[in-house]
Formats: C-alpha cells, sequence, structure tokens
C-alpha cells in the first residue's frame, strides 16, 4: 500500500511537471507570434504587389490600345509627333496617386509641346475597388482637369508587359524609329507628400536629359505607392 501511494505521488508531480511544460512552450509560442505580428505592424514598407517580370532600361516598348475617358481608343502610333512619352500607371483610389495629380498635369504641360506628352493608365480591376471603375475615372478626369489621356487598362493586360506593381509607376519612353525605347523607371520624385520639399525630380531630370540629348542619370528609382489590385 506505501509503494503504491509512493508511485501516485511520483506520477501527480510528473503529470505536474508536463502540464506546466506545456503551459510554458504555449505561451513562448504566443509570444514570438505577437512579436512577429509586431514586427509587420511597425514596419513603414508600403503594401506591395507581386513582383512581375517586365521591361528594363533599353527594352522596346509594345503599343497598346486602351479606351480614354472621352470614350475614344489610344495607342502610342496616334501621336507621329511625339518624340517620346511619359507613361504613368495611376488611379483614382490611391492616396500617392492622389498627392501626385497636379505635379503629373504639370508634367504633361511642361513637356507635351517639347514631345513628351504624358499619357496615365489605370490598371486596377475595377471589381477589387469600386472606386477605379471607367465611370469614376471620367468624373475624376473632368474635376481635375485632366490635361493628358485617362486610359483604362481593360482585363489588365498592359501594366504586367510594363512590370508595373504601383500608381503612380512611371515608364519613359523615348522614339527611336519605330520603336519606343525605356529609358527611365520608377517613381515621379522622391517626395510624394510635400512637392517643396522634393530633392530629386527623377522624372523631370530624365525628361529633360532626353531633350537635351544628354545621358540620364538615374535610370531606375522605387515606385512609392499603391499595390496594383488584380
Amino acid at each position: 500500500m506505501k509503494t503504491l501511494k509512493i508511485l501516485t505521488v511520483v506520477a501527480i508531480v510528473a503529470l505536474v511537471g508536463i502540464l506546466a511544460s506545456g503551459v510554458l512552450n504555449f505561451g513562448s509560442t504566443a509570444m514570438d507570434e505577437n512579436e512577429i505580428e509586431s514586427a509587420i505592424n511597425d514596419s513603414n514598407v508600403t503594401d506591395q504587389a507581386p513582383v512581375r517580370k517586365g521591361y528594363d532600361i533599353g527594352d522596346k516598348a509594345t503599343d497598346f490600345n486602351l479606351k480614354n475617358v472621352d470614350g475614344k481608343m489610344v495607342s502610342l502610333k496616334d501621336y507621329s509627333d511625339a518624340q517620346g512619352f511619359i507613361i504613368i500607371f495611376t488611379c483614382n483610389h490611391c492616396p500617392y496617386s492622389v498627392a501626385y495629380e497636379d505635379r503629373i498635369i504639370a508634367l504633361d504641360k511642361e513637356f507635351k509641346d517639347q514631345g513628351y506628352p504624358v499619357i496615365a493608365i489605370n490598371p486596377n480591376n475595377p471589381e477589387a475597388y469600386p472606386e477605379d471603375s471607367y465611370d469614376n475615372m471620367k468624373i475624376r478626369a473632368q474635376n481635375k482637369g485632366f490635361t493628358f489621356p485617362y486610359l483604362f487598362d481593360a482585363g489588365q493586360k498592359i501594366y504586367p508587359q510594363y512590370g508595373a506593381t504601383k500608381t503612380p509607376h512611371v515608364f519613359l519612353l523615348q522614339k527611336e524609329g519605330a520603336n519606343n525605347v525605356v529609358k527611365y523607371i520608377g517613381a515621379i520624385d522622391d517626395n510624394h507628400k510635400d512637392a517643396k520639399a522634393i530633392k530629386n525630380d527623377y522624372l523631370r531630370d530624365a525628361v529633360n536629359n532626353l531633350i537635351n540629348g544628354k545621358e540620364i542619370e538615374t535610370t531606375k528609382t522605387v515606385a512609392i505607392g499603391c499595390s496594383i489590385k488584380s
């Protein structure tokens, strides 16, 4: 009987030890998960779209035929007098795109007559973001007084060819014979919050270099903005 009591006590002690170990391990696991979640929440990385293969500097961009907000179809071949194109993938809802709208209008006014018109393309799926629907594009273009075509990438066929992942995302093209060659890819400038605080005016500098027959010093930058919604 005494032996049985001793075995019972030993078994109870062992069971308590196992339970205590499980509780400690569970608490440790939960803490690790909380640390990971905290690290993600504290990060400053913007929403990332999947990486897509697209154009690189020196590649020849294919033409497109997309519907403008005025109902007409627009292609690069329509611009017989252009020296190149400022292609900007943008949209209605993204706060980064909204922040850049006035600057995009200014770029078009500055460079259109010098042979480099802006062509804006909305790559988003309106089923994911109804604010980016074609009808809402027409309203946005009218309210803001867009001076450039604002095209709808129906079926999302064009932006993957370019490799755009953000709104806004810039692709600067230059005409070379019958080809439209990619010369700059990335951000419009280095400060989406304050146009007066820009230190690196990437796109404007790149276009001016092309106009003046100079090499572009910075040909690629990281586009900062909202992920394209598919």
